[in-house]
């Protein structure tokens, strides 16, 4: 079972699509002059889907995101707004995945260039506690031809530690985080630009992601279930947003931590990343919500910018989706727990948000058990049982362990 990738500028002819034997159906990107409007997936039979074919197919789709962003063009009082990037640092951290850092490194290589011309540009690859030395050799291969990475090893294990890591190594103004399984679109250093020149005052950026192949069943799966969002619509968040129930601790809905760009001078003002928050195994998940939840009630903007975003590479086995299902619902809970205790002002947001998470989790199962949203089961049940687990000291016994690691490499 496997999708067909497209994408597609509507504004140009469209092609047909060769939806191969092995092929059940197509994820389809639209653009419009370039700039993405939405995304969808559709099943199709193996064979030609002709032009005429695909027009149809974008237009029940994808007609009303078309339309609105003609006429978001056309009634703009001015063409949008771009300028120069101050410095910029983009931090890939890592754990034993050297094929995967050369495949992201490979993707910004196109806009290395235009930022060299600016103020500075680097690509900063932090190894977590590797097992070998293949990564520091593949950043050696992109510097030995002049590419501008540069590569540091973080012996403590866990995402936030690399994170942190990042945020002293780097001297730049922006800082962004990719994780090594994505590759920026072409579009994602103009969406950067993009949304600087209209919002200088935030202090951080996130943006889309789509998936980057769908060549399995639990890949097509998962985006089918809505994947990591991917709505490309700009949002700007700030300290009070009344239309959002439980605001700012439903802290999921300002992006992901495999594609956030901050200023660098506000994650050092904050303390950077909560350690105990992505710490491996035990705790995989959090770190990125709870910056962001921080950032906001630190009075701090942040932009959700359509153009800034990324493909990645969805888990490929059944196994390792319910993996990820159950860490969602882990770090979900132990970042709701850590700033319930330390934010005592929004601790009556923080109780409904977590009873309407786990009502919401708990008729997903029920639904997913009776075969009524396309769901498994047992993925529901995991991100539902990783709740409980999050809940039930998760957040304590990761803070004891990382004072554990601290002592151990101090």
């Amino acid at each position: 079972m496997r999708y067909l990738l497209a994408d597609i500028e509507v504004t140009n002819p469209l092609p047909a699509l060769e939806i191969g034997p092995d092929q059940s159906g197509a994820g389809v990107l639209v653009r419009y002059e370039d700039r993405p409007v939405t995304f969808f997936m559709v099943p199709l039979a193996s064979g030609t889907v002709s032009s005429e074919e695909l027009r149809t197919l974008i237009r029940d789709r994808a007609g009303a995101e078309i339309t609105a962003e003609s006429l978001r063009r056309e009634l703009a009082d001015s063409p949008p707004r771009s300028g120069n990037l101050p410095s910029l640092t983009v931090a890939i951290c890592t754990k034993d995945h050297p094929a995967l850092v050369e495949r992201a490194i490979r993707g910004l290589l196109p806009i290395e260039p235009q930022l060299k011309r600016q103020e500075g540009f680097e690509i900063l690859v932090i190894d977590n506690a590797p097992s070998d030395e293949r990564t520091r050799e593949i950043v050696a291969s992109f510097t030995s031809v002049g590419a501008s990475a540069r590569y540091v090893r973080e012996p403590r294990p866990g995402l936030d530690f690399a994170r942190n890591r990042a945020i002293k190594e780097s001297n730049s103004e922006l800082l962004a985080f990719l994780d090594d399984d994505a590759v920026v679109d072409r579009r994602w250093i103009r969406g950067l630009e993009k949304a600087w020149a209209e919002n200088p005052e935030a202090a951080a950026f996130t943006g889309p992601v789509l998936p980057y192949e769908l060549e399995t069943a639990a890949q097509i799966l998962f985006q089918a279930r809505g994947g990591f969002g991917s709505t490309f619509e700009t949002r700007r968040f700030s300290a009070d947003c009344r239309e959002l129930r439980n605001y700012p601790c439903n802290a999921g809905c300002f992006g992901t931590g495999c594609n956030m760009v901050f200023r660098r001078s506000v994650l050092a003002e904050l303390g950077g990343f909560d350690e105990a928050l992505d710490t491996g195994a035990p705790l995989p998940g959090g770190g990125d919500l709870d910056i962001f939840y921080r950032i906001l009630r630190a009075g701090f903007v942040l932009i959700k910018e359509p153009e800034l975003f990324v493909w990645h590479e969805h888990r490929r086995e059944h196994k390792q989706l319910r993996r990820q299902m159950y860490t969602w619902g882990l770090g979900m809970m132990a970042y709701a727990v850590r700033n319930y205790r330390s934010d005592r002002s929004n601790r009556a947001r923080f109780r409904c948000m977590v009873l309407g998470w786990f009502r919401v989790l708990t008729r997903y199962v029920v639904s997913s058990a009776l075969g009524r949203n396309g769901w498994k089961g047992d993925l529901a049940w995991a991100e539902l049982w990783g709740g409980v687990v999050g809940l039930c000291g998760a957040y304590d016994r990761s803070k004891a362990r990382v004072e554990r690691i601290r002592r151990r490499f101090a």
